[in-house]
């Protein structure tokens, strides 16, 4: 019965969660949000998860009924993500597990949403479509790991759907892929734009290079809610795609999507679809969870640690490159 806190802000989320024995104690979260036309800076992100994440702690004790006596394991995101908000993460996660004299481990990012997923949606075994602000990649676990088998080759779809909202100047509360979604729901006329599938492997940088050279002259033809539309419909079909060549592949009959975008309606329907051709289930949660959280690091860490993982505070650092396939998976059989 370990209780797990983890700390969360490789991106612009800054959140605590705690866990005991897969039960969700807490789960509190800020969100810094830049004017609209604006992304997230790395000084300023940090800068955010500095002025907050006392208040965080605070929040999530309360909303826990513990205190730091009843911790057993501290874990923090280790990576990837951005530098300076990671280390304000880290920092205060090592002084915590210093105060409390409590083991600490870092946790890879991806491996907590995926392994978030899990424990909320009951998938046993599925491909895995992670889809986020700084991540895209199809995963299944196979030997001790979570293989990728394709991803972006540029830049990842969340981060496509951020930045174009920009360009129609789009509020960023409470995200700006959520405002396109919203806006989506009203286009009605579809413009065909370029279709980036490369093998497993997908690339949005000329799609979204495309709509924001020539967004003048379409927006003259297209409403804005034509182009979040296209957009949508155009970037998800690719996603759906390389999951199905993944399930081909591995002889799978489920699909879990994680990540920040895997909260659009839009693009649950369409795998959705695909996984009722199939004969297949598609598995997905709500904003609770598939928004960057602390309970995922809580959880993700709690599971390393009751299988044996080290928890060693000289290892407690952080980088912002961290491969999913880098982790040793010692809590699941093979």
């Amino acid at each position: 019965m370990v209780i797990a806190i983890g700390f969360e802000g490789s991106a612009n989320k800054l959140g605590i969660g705690i866990v005991k024995n897969g039960e969700i104690l807490a789960n509190c979260r800020r969100t810094y949000i830049t004017p609209p036309g604006e992304g997230f800076l790395p000084r300023e992100t940090a800068e955010h998860h500095q002025e907050n994440i006392h208040e965080v702690l605070r929040e999530a004790f309360t909303q826990s009924g513990l205190g730091p006596k009843d911790i057993d394991i501290v874990c923090y995101t280790k990576g990837p993500g951005m530098g300076a908000p990671l280390m304000v993460c880290a920092i205060v996660a090592r002084t915590c597990a210093k105060l409390w004299d409590k083991p600490i481990i870092g946790v890879n990012h991806c491996i907590g949403h995926i392994e978030m997923g899990r424990l909320i949606t009951k998938a046993n075994n599925p491909t895995v479509l992670y889809v986020s602000g700084g991540n895209t990649q199809i995963i299944a676990y196979s030997r001790k790991r979570y293989r990728i088998f394709g991803e972006t080759i540029d830049i990842a779809v969340g981060n496509c759907l951020d930045r174009f909202a920009r360009v129609l100047k789009l509020s960023n509360a409470p995200s700006p892929g959520y405002n396109i979604e919203q806006a989506a729901k009203k286009g009605k006329k579809y413009l065909p734009l370029p279709y980036s599938v490369k093998g497993m492997d997908v690339s949005f940088s000329g799609i979204l290079s495309f709509m924001e050279d020539k967004i003048h002259e379409l927006l003259m033809e297209y409403t804005p809610e034509d182009l979040c539309y296209s957009l949508q419909e155009t970037v998800f079909a690719m996603l759906v795609e390389i999951t199905e060549r993944a399930m081909a592949h591995c002889g799978s009959d489920e699909v879990l999507i994680v990540g920040g975008v895997g909260c659009n309606l839009r693009l649950q329907e369409m795998m959705g679809v695909m996984c009722s051709e199939r004969g297949a289930r598609l598995f997905a949660s709500d904003e609770r969870f598939c928004i960057d959280n602390g309970v995922m690091i809580a959880h993700a860490g709690a599971l390393a640690f009751e299988s044996g993982a080290a928890a060693d505070f000289d290892d407690s650092t952080v980088t912002q490159r961290y491969r999913t396939d880098d982790v040793l998976v010692t809590w699941r059989e093979d």
